[in-house]
């Protein structure tokens, strides 16, 4: 038992314990260890292949491990989309989790359609997100393929806020944006969960915006965690770098 535990203090929002995990027989995840602090933001980091999208995905319930446990909020869980998003986690994969061919306004009707929730409950869902990012509504009812990719990133996000989730999952959302577009997406994202307490699991290999909007830091190398801190511990970025 952690420490942590031991004081009484609230368990992980979620935790890995020896996880073990591959595709085809090639091992990307060996006897990983992860702990997600309730109510803070952990940016995860490494480089490419380091195992960090498997993560995401085993954490969500999209690809099984081969071994060891994952805990939610301190009991053991064998995760499954519907089970997870009932649980209250959301997840944004890598890329534009966008329907190109449809309007932003149907994009959000149909992520409330399946969640099953009211006209009147709908609205007042999206009035929440529309006031966390306010910017989609310049872009309301256009087509999501002809967005650019930090407003498309912005309304994937936006569409996962609907379901109010206590636990945020976000796999590389800054792939194709300026830092100045990515800063812009995660300034009110941050705002958001410092107001509610939600927790977030960011994936990011831009350090510099990630590290100003999380509480901590866990770099990954090889399918394990081989360091864990808080960003002013990696302000210099060559000790980042000789990590990888």
């Amino acid at each position: 038992m952690s420490a942590s535990l031991q004081q009484g203090a609230a368990p992980p929002a979620l935790a890995v314990r020896g996880l073990g995990a591959g595709y085809g027989g090639r091992e990307v995840l060996s006897g990983l260890d992860l702990e997600l602090p309730q109510g803070e933001v952990l940016c995860l980091v490494g480089h490419n292949g380091a195992g960090k999208s498997t993560l995401m995905r085993l954490l969500f319930g999209l690809h099984a491990p081969s071994s060891g446990s994952i805990h939610l909020r301190g009991q053991p869980i064998t995760p499954r989309p519907d089970q997870m998003a009932r649980e209250g986690v959301a997840f944004v994969p890598e890329g534009r989790g966008v329907f190109p061919g449809l309007a932003v306004r149907e994009n959000f009707e149909l992520a409330l359609w399946s969640a099953r929730l009211d006209a009147t409950e709908g609205a007042r869902r999206t009035e929440e997100v529309l006031e966390v990012l306010p910017r989609i509504r310049e872009f309301w009812t256009r087509r999501a393929g002809t967005l650019s990719g930090g407003q498309q990133q912005m309304v994937s996000i936006g569409r996962a806020l609907l379901s109010r989730p206590s636990i945020l999952l976000l796999d590389e959302p800054s792939i194709g944006l300026a830092p100045k577009t990515f800063q812009d997406l995660m300034t009110p994202i941050r705002a958001l969960q410092q107001r509610s307490g939600m927790t977030i699991l960011l994936v990011e290999q831009n350090v510099g915006e990630a590290f100003a909007v999380s509480d901590h830091v866990a770099v990954m190398k090889s399918g394990r965690i081989i360091f864990r801190g808080v960003p002013a511990d990696l302000s210099d970025h060559a000790k980042l770098m000789e990590m990888f």
